[in-house]
């Protein structure tokens, strides 16, 4: 598990002043703990596209947004994506929970199907969630550079995200393997 507390502070100590995206199960104890927060201002969306429109316009007004969504999300917010964060060259944070991520493990012994194109047998299995199979080769796809943050440990690992989004003046996502406390 990830402390929500250690990961806001995180936040904070690298200079973000809003967070803006839509809670989910794994993410929700940081969107509590930002309810009251007077450091990194929440702004919660209805779809998650709006979230990258939102951050662009944060960024464009001098502020340092992250955004955090699930990577079903992130399948919905594709244009939005692409067409403002990445085409505007924003280097923004994304946070990105991995819903299915431990489903993965069922399909290692078969590599060779893992790999896109995916068949339809591997996309319609009940033990394997198909948002897991396709969010890294979406994210290879868009060119968005990506990190893992499996636990606590991990949280240094954002300074090394953060740089890569400014040193390419690009978007950047952060994948939580693990739900948060």
């Amino acid at each position: 598990m990830i402390s929500a507390q250690r990961l806001l502070e995180e936040l904070k100590r690298r200079g973000v002043t809003h967070l803006v995206g839509l809670p989910d199960n794994s993410s929700a104890p940081l969107f509590s703990l930002l309810q009251g927060n007077g450091d990194v201002r929440l702004i919660a969306v209805t779809r998650e596209g709006e979230a990258f429109a939102l951050a662009a316009g944060l960024w464009m007004g001098g502020k340092t947004p992250a955004l955090l969504i699930q990577n079903t999300g992130l399948l919905e917010s594709g244009d939005a994506l692409r067409g403002t964060v990445s085409r505007m060259r924003i280097p923004l944070l994304c946070l990105i929970t991995y819903r299915g991520f431990k489903s993965l493990k069922s399909t290692s012994s078969e590599s060779a199907e893992m790999q896109p194109p995916f068949s339809p047998n591997l996309l319609s299995r009940p033990d394997v969630d198909s948002t897991a199979l396709v969010t890294e080769p979406t994210l290879r796809a868009w060119g968005i550079p990506y990190f893992f943050l499996k636990d606590d440990q991990g949280l240094a690992g954002l300074d090394e995200a953060v740089e890569e989004a400014e040193r390419l003046s690009h978007p950047v996502a952060v994948l939580i393997t693990e739900g948060m406390k």
